[in-house]
């Protein structure tokens, strides 16, 4: 069976005790605060990969991080359950669409000008995206779907999106995918009509993590 990618929101009161979490391919990336993960230090719109046992501890005034998982088919999910901390689990999604081989577990922002898209495209692999800021619609399956800050969805990548900013401010969302090892360094996207490749590109990217992984195992 295939493995899961789950996001989960946690968020920390300032003064709780460290929380300890295990080993899974994991991108842990700081929407307001500060905290200690792993040991290292983080900030506001920082991240970084911590995929090995990992002890998590929140700055003096407290943090909200948004921790993407890559977890064993049917394995439990890891909410965390202690005093001053509450856990959403914001998606989950089934990797059907994982790739064969040698894996890449891909984090990044993805940033729009205010009006801007990305014309009509596939990635090699799935993944979960969530809005940081803005306003998007994703139009995918004969479906149109609008996101406000907070907002996430699950692409497969071999399904066609087309995605649109807002047309009044700027936008950006964080993305977790899994992709094949091979793209290490290496960028994802993969337009679907011919004449959109002399179209310009508006989005700006920057990466966090670019990270060889294997899949959990159940």
């Amino acid at each position: 069976m295939a493995p899961i990618l789950r996001l989960y929101e946690d968020t920390f009161s300032g003064g709780t005790a460290a929380v300890a979490l295990p080993a899974l391919p994991r991108m842990m990336f700081v929407v307001h605060g500060a905290a200690s993960v792993g040991g290292k230090s983080l900030a506001d719109g920082e991240a970084c990969y911590a995929g090995g046992e990992i002890a998590i501890a929140p700055g003096k005034d407290g943090v909200t991080l948004w921790r993407f998982e890559v977890a064993p088919a049917g394995g439990p999910g890891l909410p965390i359950a202690r005093p001053g901390v509450r856990t959403l689990e914001k998606l989950s999604a089934i990797l059907e669409t994982i790739p064969p081989g040698d894996l890449l577990l891909r984090g990044d922002s993805v940033g729009f000008p205010p009006g801007g898209c990305a014309h009509l495209h596939r990635h090699a692999g799935p993944g979960i995206r969530c809005l940081l800021e803005g306003g998007i619609r994703i139009d995918t399956h004969g479906r149109s779907t609008s996101y406000g800050p907070g907002g996430a969805w699950y692409e497969t990548g071999s399904d066609p999106v087309f995605a649109q900013a807002a047309a009044d401010r700027p936008s950006r969302f964080i993305r977790v995918m899994v992709l094949p090892r091979e793209l290490l360094g290496k960028s994802s996207f993969q337009f679907v009509n011919e004449e959109d490749k002399a179209k310009p590109r508006v989005q700006q990217y920057k990466v966090f993590v670019d990270e060889p992984i294997e899949a959990p195992k159940g």
